[in-house]
């Protein structure tokens, strides 16, 4: 018994430092996660360059005193982090106790979408064609590495700006992924199932096609009717009402949030969705 013990009291030893170092590296990242594209990013990384620089010029040229200083900085960096940052660092202990990381980014999604559908409702108002892509598992970097790469931030204004008429990427589609617009611009492979083929025009039958190869979810706007469409699966919901489209797409994206909606599509007969788009042949 006192054997085991002693081999498990050695192992433990013997992966605490590989574990030490996991947690300081999740611990690090989470902070600088948190901090990016703020004013707090910023000054810490200033603080950081400069302490560096000083640093090691003070060592290059022996400078005692001057080193003797920046090493006692270095000491009270961390008192001084606390003072500069405390209201990123309350904001932060606020979320974390108030929510999991998951729900975080349950909402997260949340708000993604509900900025794209409330810029869908606009543009079907105003009848200006659109193409939005949820990426979800299964990735499109080949179509990602031919369109124009971003990485912007979903804001409803930016959408609609995106795909104003004549604007330089009004044509083809954009990619969503991690709640970021990643690509604008992308050209997707068309469905070629022949029960489209003679109703649906080129911005449908791309959303098809693109459900047909992969997992993602494609939000259609058309550009003649401006009806709202849905596809996933390689299977098209047409005409979905303004106030149904967030709980739609929640349904999809967001894991856990319905069901019905996976099987529904599934399920859903090819058929039954020509009559919808006998006037709605948008290019």
């Amino acid at each position: 018994m006192n054997e085991i013990s002693k081999i498990l009291h050695d192992s433990v030893l013997m992966f605490s430092p590989i574990l030490e170092i996991i947690i300081l590296t999740i611990l690090i990242y989470r902070i600088l996660y948190y901090l990016r594209d703020t004013r707090a990013a910023n000054i810490l990384a200033g603080m950081v360059l400069v302490l560096i620089l000083l640093t090691t010029a003070s060592e290059a040229l022996n400078f005692e005193v001057f080193s003797w200083l920046l090493n006692s900085l270095w000491l009270i960096l961390p008192t001084a982090f606390i003072v500069i940052f405390q209201p990123e660092l309350r904001r932060a202990f606020a979320q974390f106790g108030s929510s999991p990381f998951i729900n975080q980014n349950r909402e997260r999604k949340r708000a993604t979408i509900s900025e794209i559908a409330t810029a869908a409702i606009n543009m079907s108002q105003k009848k200006i064609g659109a193409l939005i892509i949820f990426q979800r598992q299964i990735g499109m970097g080949t179509i990602v590495d031919d369109a124009i790469k971003l990485d912007t931030k979903i804001n409803s204004h930016i959408l609609e700006s995106i795909f104003f008429p004549n604007s330089p990427l009004h044509d083809g589609a954009i990619i969503v992924r991690d709640n970021k617009i990643i690509a604008g611009h992308a050209i997707l492979p068309l469905s070629h199932n022949d029960k489209f083929m003679p109703s649906l025009g080129t911005r449908h039958r791309a959303a098809v096609g693109i459900t047909e190869e992969t997992d993602a979810v494609a939000l259609i706007v058309s550009e003649e009717t401006g009806h709202i469409s849905i596809a996933c699966r390689g299977r098209l919901k047409t005409n979905v009402p303004s106030d149904k489209l967030q709980r739609f797409l929640s349904g999809l994206i967001i894991p856990g949030s319905s069901n019905n909606l996976n099987s529904f599509f599934e399920n859903l007969p090819e058929d039954s969705l020509m009559s919808a788009f006998s006037n709605d042949d948008d290019n």
